[in-house]
């Protein structure tokens, strides 16, 4: 979703951090907090049944632009069918950034051998631009951390 969003409007999307993990591209703290309780972290939006996952309430799209919308239901059209493994497929094909970011930080081969799971080694997604572009992108991620960083700080 991050990248998608980064090469249509060349705005971040969550504007989280995103490791070079063996698998993909892990944004840590998500994965962290699901690892250890999802369901009761996801309690009052989805419960486990014996056919998946069942939607609790209804989608609520007031914290999206039309954009952000546009570009979730493009991206479950485009992605929402696939296996995880087809999804891996993806994020390490050759020319994504994924798998350059790996490739420029010896750690393909690590990950190949099952040596290494995970780094520190964080994606730039402006990499995904032109120069000019970039710009844009790290102005408007820089806004959004702001923001954020607000929003947390009126909470404390």
């Amino acid at each position: 979703m991050e990248e998608s969003m980064v090469k249509a409007y060349h705005i971040p999307f969550l504007a989280l951090p995103y490791e070079v993990w063996r698998l993909g591209p892990v944004q840590k703290d998500v994965f962290v907090d699901l690892s250890q309780n999802p369901q009761a972290l996801l309690s009052e939006y989805i419960t486990m049944t014996d056919n998946g996952i069942q939607s609790i309430k209804a989608f609520d799209d007031t914290e999206f632009s039309d954009a952000e919308i546009g570009m979730m239901d493009s991206v479950i059209r485009q992605y929402g069918h696939l296996t995880g493994k087809e999804l891996i497929d993806i994020l390490h094909r050759p020319d994504g950034l994924w798998y350059k970011t790996a490739e420029r930080n010896g750690l393909l081969w690590a990950f190949q051998e099952n040596i290494e799971n995970n780094s520190d080694i964080r994606l730039d997604l402006s990499e995904l631009l032109d120069d000019c572009e970039k710009d844009f992108y790290k102005e408007t991620l820089d806004i959004q951390l702001a923001a954020r960083s607000q929003r947390v700080a009126a909470y404390v």
